[in-house]
C-alpha cells in the first residue's frame, strides 16, 4: 500500500526506484494498478493516463521493456473491464439499493454521469470512456447492469484497451528521451491530469448551471 501511495504522489521517481530495485515487481504492480482502476468502482482515484505516460518515459531509459509492458497493460485493462462488467451484472442492482453512506455519497453518485455518457454513445462508450478519468471506471460497471451483449462489450473493451494503452504508453516512450520532456516532466504530468479531467469538470458545471435555472 505504501508503494502504491508513493507511485500516485511521486509517479516518475517512484517508478524509477521500483524498476531499479526489481523490474519484475514493476510489471506486476503496474498491471494491478491499471486493472484495479478499470476493474473496481472503489478505485476511480488511481492514476491512469499519467501513469501510462510515466511508464513509457521510464521504459525509454531503463530495462523496463516497452513491448512487454504494452502487452501486460493491455491485458490488465481488458481484465479490469471484464471484472467490472461482471460485478455490474451480478451485483449492480444490490449495490444501487444499498443504504451504505459511503457507497451512495462517494461512489454511486458517479453512476448518473456514466449513464448519460452511455446513453449518448451506446456501445462506443466502452471505447471512448477509456479516455475519461472516473468515467472509464464506471462505464463497464454500468454496461453490466444494463446487460450489454457480451460479444459487443468484449469487442469494444479490447479495442478501447489497445487504443488507450498504446496512445499514452508509447507517447511517453518515444518522447521520454527528449531533453525538454525530461526537464519539464512534472508540468507534463500535471497537464495530462488537467486535460483529461476537463471534459468531466465542464459537464458538471453545465449540469449545475442548468439546475440553477
Amino acid at each position: 500500500m505504501d508503494r502504491l501511495l508513493e507511485i500516485i504522489l511521486h509517479t516518475d521517481d517512484a517508478l524509477l526506484a521500483l524498476v531499479a530495485n526489481n523490474v519484475y515487481y514493476a510489471y506486476v504492480l503496474l498491471f494491478f494498478i491499471i486493472m484495479l482502476e478499470t476493474g473496481l468502482i472503489v478505485f476511480p482515484f488511481l492514476p491512469g493516463d499519467g501513469l501510462l505516460f510515466s511508464a513509457g518515459v521510464v521504459a525509454a531509459s531503463t530495462n523496463l521493456n516497452i513491448w512487454v509492458l504494452l502487452v501486460i497493460l493491455i491485458i490488465a485493462a481488458i481484465s479490469g473491464n471484464l471484472l467490472n462488467f461482471i460485478t455490474g451484472k451480478y451485483f449492480g442492482g444490490k449495490l444501487q439499493r444499498s443504504d451504505n453512506y459511503f457507497l451512495n455519497k462517494y461512489l454511486l453518485k458517479h453512476l448518473p454521469k456514466a449513464q448519460k455518457f452511455y446513453d449518448k454513445h451506446g456501445g462506443r462508450a466502452i471505447i471512448i470512456g477509456r479516455f475519461f478519468p472516473i468515467i472509464r471506471t464506471y462505464i463497464p460497471f454500468l454496461a453490466g447492469m444494463v446487460y450489454m451483449e457480451r460479444r459487443l462489450f468484449l469487442k469494444n473493451t479490447v479495442l478501447g484497451a489497445i487504443l488507450w494503452i498504446s496512445l499514452f504508453l508509447l507517447t511517453g516512450f518515444f518522447v521520454g528521451e527528449i531533453t525538454w520532456v525530461k526537464n519539464n516532466y512534472g508540468l507534463i504530468f500535471l497537464s495530462l491530469i488537467i486535460i483529461t479531467t476537463l471534459p468531466l469538470v465542464f459537464s458538471l458545471l453545465l449540469k449545475k448551471k442548468s439546475n440553477s435555472n
